[in-house]
């Protein structure tokens, strides 16, 4: 009695490989490297944004390093994230996402890939910006720079994991774009950045109690007010960490083929 070997098909979702996501994320990095546009979007415009802001408050220093520091964590956030949306939203109105899912490459391995990718570009994105702040800008902060540029770098990450969940509910890139107000904009008022939490009206308090740039904002005042690594500042990475995570967990979700 002669038997059939099956047809290889698509890897179970819940596999993980670490071949196959450097795989994924060496490919990734090998497009970007051919879009210069892209690839200073992301390094030099947080940049940039840092020096016209301390300009913008020449003659009063001190305000710059007041809001200095959560605008550290908050342009590299926007950034990634419209970065990332627009890049997997090509893969996925190109073909590349359908292509790739019919082959032995698990969601795990596909979502990790991507945000290994952009997660390497986030770390020179953040070491580039708070080296720029921290030194030639002058930023004053009392704690460890090292803390600043970790605050930075999951801010960064977020963005890179909110840019990747929005893009499957985007069928062109100006859609892309315009989830921003919706998704970053009303962080962006609620955080902290322009006034304190505890001045909003209690609903909106209460709203920017589940935001994550709110604890972004949170960690970096930390670090700019306090020698030590303190319980608020842990707690306020921690979540920030525990957001992007899940936001990558429910990109990984809407990871599927069109076509069945």
């Amino acid at each position: 009695m002669s038997t059939t070997t099956p047809a290889p098909g698509p890897a179970p979702t819940g596999t993980f490989s670490a071949a196959r996501t450097t795989a994924t994320a060496a490919r990734v990095l090998r497009q970007l490297r051919h879009d210069p546009r892209t690839i200073a979007l992301m390094l030099l415009v947080p940049c940039l944004m840092l020096v016209l802001l301390r300009y913008v408050f020449d003659a009063s220093p001190r305000t710059f390093d007041n809001i200095g520091a959560s605008l550290l964590g908050v342009f590299p956030l926007i950034t990634m994230f419209l970065v990332t949306s627009i890049a997997t939203l090509r893969e996925r109105t190109s073909g590349t996402l359908e292509r790739l899912l019919a082959m032995p490459l698990g969601k795990a391995d596909l979502i990790a890939g991507y945000a290994l990718a952009f997660g390497a570009l986030a770390v020179v994105q953040s070491v580039l910006a708070t080296g720029l702040a921290l030194w030639p800008l002058g930023l004053d902060v009392t704690g460890s720079p090292w803390l600043l540029l970790l605050v930075a770098l999951l801010d960064a990450l977020l963005g890179t994991a909110l840019g990747l969940f929005v893009s499957a509910f985007a069928a062109s890139e100006f859609q892309a774009v315009q989830f921003m107000p919706a998704v970053i904009f009303p962080q962006l008022l609620l955080c902290g950045l322009f006034t304190p939490r505890s001045d909003m009206h209690p609903v909106l308090t209460a709203v920017s109690d589940v935001l994550p740039m709110s604890y972004a904002v949170d960690g970096m005042d930390e670090v700019l007010l306090h020698t030590d690594m303190t319980a608020t500042f842990v707690r306020d990475v921690a979540i920030v960490a525990g957001c992007a995570l899940l936001v990558l967990g429910l990109g990984a979700a809407t990871l599927r083929r069109r076509t069945e």
